[in-house]
């Protein structure tokens, strides 16, 4: 029997557990927590039966093995010397999205004890920094809402389009609200005409084609999206390379309600015709602010 094999694994809080599921749904039979001692075992067991038939199958593992983590490398190499091929899923969070995550659950880290959960984090990661560096699939989940998890899944391991360790964000912003945190290019649009003085356009934003049309009808629109593409897409397999799996790139005008999110739009739908990354946009400042048209 041909196997597929998926290990699951990453910093606790990542959405391991989440992703587990989501294989389950996805016809995938799944274990959570297997003694790593068993794993070999298991696997091998699974891959026995009917010549051409595969078997989908998912391993769950993380810090709550501990000590026995590095055992893994020992059944790494059971699984090569019985030609098992295996993927490793690595699920990873930045820390102040974990903290945010383990305040809102109640949860202790399996690694803090009675100290800082600062501390349990940090330990969480030097302890499974060499499951990282095996990866063959990191999702970085900081950013990322379920169903999009679930569609960088599917894309994955379900139609098996390739996939280089990176979810892009198109982040549209208002200035006057201040730059995201978390970008790591920032592109300025105001130089571009402002919907906002045309009296019919003011109460729309960037989702409505009337908005669309004003702005995209300028050629410096349509030229400012054609470079910034060029550039993303240029920069992508030097990111990749690096081992960054997680770019922001903010486009922001003064209230984040029109040119951003039609340049975001645009170079979201631009970006889209690729499956080699994962792509999400989100419009931070869209509902700030509105404008309730008055009646006549």
């Amino acid at each position: 029997m041909a196997l597929d094999l998926v290990l699951v694994t990453g910093m606790s809080g990542a959405g391991k557990s989440t992703a587990l599921k989501m294989l389950e749904d996805s016809g995938f039979f799944c274990v959570d927590n297997l003694p790593i001692s068993l794993i070999g075992t298991f696997v091998l067991m699974t891959s026995e039966g009917k010549e051409g038939k595969r078997s989908h199958v998912a391993v769950g593992v993380d810090i709550r093995s501990q000590e026995k983590l590095t055992d893994l490398t020992e059944v790494f190499e059971v699984l090569q010397e019985s030609d098992v091929d295996y993927r490793i899923l690595y699920l990873d969070a930045d820390d102040r999205t974990l903290i945010k995550r383990y305040k809102e659950s109640r949860r202790n880290h399996p690694l803090a004890g009675n100290g800082r959960l600062e501390t349990g984090i940090e330990r969480e990661r030097e302890a499974l920094l060499f499951l990282k560096k095996r990866a063959d699939v990191i999702i970085d989940t900081s950013q990322l809402l379920t169903r999009e998890l679930r569609q960088e899944l599917e894309k994955i391991f379900v139609r098996e389009q390739d996939f280089g360790n990176l979810i892009i964000t198109i982040l549209s912003f208002g200035f006057k609200n201040g730059i995201p945190t978390d970008s790591d290019l920032v592109f300025d649009v105001r130089f571009l005409k402002n919907p906002y003085y045309e009296q019919d356009l003011r109460s729309l934003t960037g989702l409505d084609e009337a908005v669309r049309d004003y702005v995209m009808q300028d050629e410096t629109a349509k030229e400012f999206a054609d470079r910034v593409e060029e550039l993303i897409r240029f920069l992508i397999p030097h990111y990749v390379r690096e081992g960054k799996n997680q770019l922001v790139v903010s486009i922001g005008c003064t209230g984040g309600r029109h040119r951003s999110v039609t340049l975001s739009e645009e170079l979201y739908r631009r970006l889209g015709t690729s499956g080699e990354y994962g792509l999400r946009i989100e419009h931070r400042d869209i509902d700030r602010d509105p404008i309730i048209k008055r009646k006549e």
